[in-house]
């Protein structure tokens, strides 16, 4: 029973903070996330993507360092408390946002091994200037310039978009998609997903995961422009062109990809930024996005310690088994 009590907790609690923390950030951003819009696209979406996994991070955190180490120090090993029908449903509950998070991830891992595999059997490898990745021509009826994959990422370009688009606008779009590669986009769409199909309860979140999309695309713009307003024009020009091209109502199936024309709020919209990025030409500059990725690792280093203080400060552990026992005995 001690075994069982305890795994029931450890997904109850999951679930709980899970939920709660996830509820305070949809807020928190629907509130002050209008006043990020000044804010550069790469820091909009670094931060959008912190508040959606954030509640996980914390979670996970809170159980595994707070909840199972003060079970252990302080829950009577033969005791005889019983797993109350209400605890019992909040463990199943989570137990299945887990196991349909993995279960959809595992999915989309299998749809995308083998789309990649057909279009590979049906393209042809090809070689451009300044793309480290394999890259491929492909005959597809949608005018993609995609990047599939995580762990491996391949590059796939339709024959008509290299026959469409000039030498500058081809290599503007691939200085996209080579943000979207350095930013690890395929990677972090893999982690939201997960972060939204682990919570059952509330169907919150959505509005972030919508305006990380947004800004992930705005983002990838932005350092494409970064090369001079002649790139930043291009990739404009590419946009509209590729968009006039496209199938009515076609959508390419890319479960673990990144395209081109994206998903965020519309290629007007982006045409019209990108010709702001043009007049404006502005470069930030690498040491300050070094300075962000410094402060960001700082942060998340004091978070996990303050975590491990907690789980080793015992009046801590004892007042967190306390609460156990209060919440064991309010789901009776």
């Amino acid at each position: 029973m001690f075994e069982l009590l305890g795994i029931c907790l450890l997904l109850a609690a999951l679930l709980t903070f899970n939920s709660l923390a996830t509820l305070a950030t949809a807020g928190l951003w629907r509130v002050f996330g209008s006043g990020t819009r000044r804010w550069s696209a790469m820091a909009r979406a670094r931060l959008i993507f912190i508040l959606r996994v954030l509640p996980a991070a914390i979670a996970i955190l809170f159980v595994l360092l707070l909840i199972v180490p003060s079970y252990l120090a302080y829950e009577p090993r033969h005791g005889v408390e019983d797993v109350s029908l209400k605890l019992a449903l909040l463990a199943l509950a989570s137990a299945i946002g887990i196991v349909l998070a993995f279960e959809r991830g595992l999915a989309a891992w299998r749809v995308t091994k083998r789309l990649t595999a057909d279009w590979i059997i049906q393209s042809q490898s090809i070689s451009i200037p300044g793309i480290s990745i394999p890259t491929y021509r492909i005959e597809h009826y949608f005018p993609l310039i995609a990047i599939v994959g995580v762990i491996r990422p391949q590059l796939f370009i339709a024959r008509q978009v290299l026959e469409l688009l000039t030498a500058d606008e081809i290599s503007a779009a691939l200085s996209h998609e080579t943000g979207h590669l350095t930013a690890r986009d395929n990677m972090k769409r893999g982690l939201l997903r997960a972060c939204r199909d682990s919570l059952l309860i509330f169907p919150c979140g959505r509005s972030l995961d919508h305006d990380w999309a947004e800004a992930a695309e705005e983002a990838a713009d932005e350092q494409a422009a970064q090369a001079g307003k002649g790139v930043a024009l291009d990739l404009a020009s590419a946009l509209v062109k590729i968009a006039r091209i496209v199938p009515q109502g076609a959508r390419p199936t890319m479960p673990a990809g990144v395209f081109l024309l994206g998903d965020g709020r519309g290629l007007k919209w982006r045409v019209r930024q990108l010709v702001s990025l043009a007049a404006a030409e502005v470069k930030p500059g690498a040491r300050s996005q070094h300075t962000m990725h410094l402060i960001a690792g700082l942060l998340a280093l004091s978070f996990v310690g303050g975590f491990v203080f907690l789980s080793t400060y015992h009046p801590i552990l004892g007042s967190i088994h306390s609460l156990i026992e209060y919440t064991v005995a309010a789901l009776r």
